[in-house]
C-alpha cells in the first residue's frame, strides 16, 4: 500500500480525527496508516495537535515500532494542546482537546464534503471535566449536523470469509434503569427503518432480527410486559409495511445472536441474519465484541456524512506503551472508504 498526500479535490478523502490524545488514538492511528491492508490511493486529513503527534511517534520509533507513518507525511489541521498531556492520564484538557478537534473534524467534512469521518476514542468523563456534558460522540455529532437523531451501528467483516455481521443499537449510552421508559413503538420502528435501508445495501431482502428487552423475551408476560403491550404489536406493524423484508422478533436476548455466530465462523447459512436490533448498549456490543472485537466498527447513520470508529476505548491503561492494536482502527478506515464510496 502506498500513501498518497490528499489531491486538491478534498471530497476523495478521509477526515480523521484523533481522539483524547491521553489514550491511544494517535497511536493506533499512525499504526494503520501505514498498514498495508488499506485501499491504494487513500487520501486523509488528520485533525489535532501536531506536535503531540510527532511526540508520540519519536516515542513509538524508540519502542521499536516499525510499521508507523512518519507524521511529516501526513496533512494535518494543527489544533495544539494548551498544556502537557501524559500518557494514560486524562485530564481537562485532554478532554478539551478531543472535544475541539472533533467538532473541527466535522465542519471540514461539511464544509469540503469530504467521504467520511473516522474518529478515534474519546473519554467522556474527561469531556464532563472539560465542561462538554455529552453521553458520546453520536450525540454531538447529531447536534454538529443538526440531526434529529443520530443511530449507533457496529458493524463487521468476518475475517475467515466476507459474511458482515450488523447490529443496531436502539438506545445507546443511558443508564439500563432508563431504558424501558426510553424506549418506545416509535422509536423501534425508526431504527428498524435505519437498520433496513443500511441492510439493503447488501441484500435486496434481507432477515431482520430484534432482541426481546427482558429474559426470554418475557415469556408471555411473565417476565416483563414490555413485549406483549407494545413491542411485538409494533414488529407487527413494521412487517406488513415492510413485505419484502424478513423481520424476526422479539426473540430472547440470549439466543438472539446464535445464529450470527454461526455465520462469523462458517460464513452465510440460510437463517444468517443481515441485521440485528438490540435494544439496550450492552445487550447488543456484549456479543459483538466476544465475536468480532478487532473487526467491528462503530458507524454513525442519520448524519449527512458517515462517521466510523474503532469498536474500544482509549486505552488509558496502556497508552503509551507501544502496544496498543490497530486493527479495529485500519477496519474503521477500510469500512468509510467501502461504504462512502458503495
Amino acid at each position: 500500500m502506498s500513501f498518497s498526500h490528499p489531491s486538491s479535490d478534498a471530497n476523495d478523502r478521509l477526515v480523521i480525527a484523533l481522539g483524547d490524545p491521553a489514550g491511544i488514538g494517535m497511536e493506533v492511528t499512525l499504526k494503520a496508516l501505514a498498514d498495508p491492508r488499506l485501499p491504494d490511493g487513500l487520501n486523509t486529513l488528520v485533525v489535532g495537535c501536531r506536535k503531540t503527534l510527532e511526540q508520540t511517534y519519536s516515542r513509538l520509533k524508540a519502542q521499536q515500532c516499525s510499521l508507523l507513518i512518519d507524521p511529516s507525511d501526513l496533512d494535518i489541521d494543527d489544533l495544539p494542546v494548551h498544556e502537557a498531556i501524559t500518557p494514560g492520564a486524562p485530564s481537562p484538557e485532554s478532554g478539551a482537546s478531543s472535544f475541539r478537534w472533533l467538532s473541527h473534524a466535522v465542519s471540514r467534512v461539511k464544509e469540503e464534503h469530504t467521504l467520511a469521518l473516522v474518529t478515534a476514542p474519546i473519554a467522556k468523563h474527561a469531556w464532563h471535566a472539560a465542561g462538554h456534558d455529552y453521553p458520546g460522540q453520536t450525540e454531538r455529532l447529531a447536534e454538529l449536523d443538526g440531526a434529529r437523531q443520530a443511530s449507533m451501528l457496529f458493524t463487521a467483516v468476518s475475517p475467515n470469509h466476507s459474511w458482515r455481521l450488523n447490529t443496531l443499537l436502539a438506545t445507546t449510552h443511558i443508564p439500563l434503569q432508563q431504558v424501558p421508559s426510553a424506549l418506545s413503538p416509535d422509536l423501534v420502528l425508526r431504527k428498524l427503518d435505519v437498520l433496513s435501508e443500511f441492510c439493503l445495501r447488501f441484500n435486496p431482502q434481507p432477515r431482520l432480527l430484534v432482541a426481546g428487552l427482558n429474559p426470554h423475551a418475557g415469556e408471555q408476560g411473565r417476565l416483563g410486559s414490555e413485549e406483549t403491550n407494545w413491542l411485538i404489536p409494533a414488529l407487527q406493524q413494521w412487517q406488513e409495511n415492510h413485505p419484502h423484508i424478513h423481520l424476526s422478533g422479539p426473540l430472547p436476548p440470549d439466543t438472539c445472536w446464535l445464529s450470527a455466530a454461526k455465520a462469523w465462523q462458517l460464513g452465510s447459512q440460510p437463517e444468517s441474519p443481515d441485521g440485528i436490533l438490540a435494544l439496550y448498549h450492552d445487550q447488543g456490543l456484549i456479543p459483538v465484541k466476544l465475536m468480532a472485537f478487532d473487526e467491528a466498527v462503530n458507524t454513525t447513520l442519520g448524519l449527512s456524512f458517515l462517521r466510523t470508529s474503532p469498536d474500544h476505548g482509549t486505552g488509558f491503561d496502556i497508552a503509551g506503551q507501544g502496544i496498543a492494536r490497530s486493527t479495529s482502527m485500519v477496519a474503521a478506515i477500510r469500512a468509510a472508504w467501502a461504504l462512502s464510496r458503495a
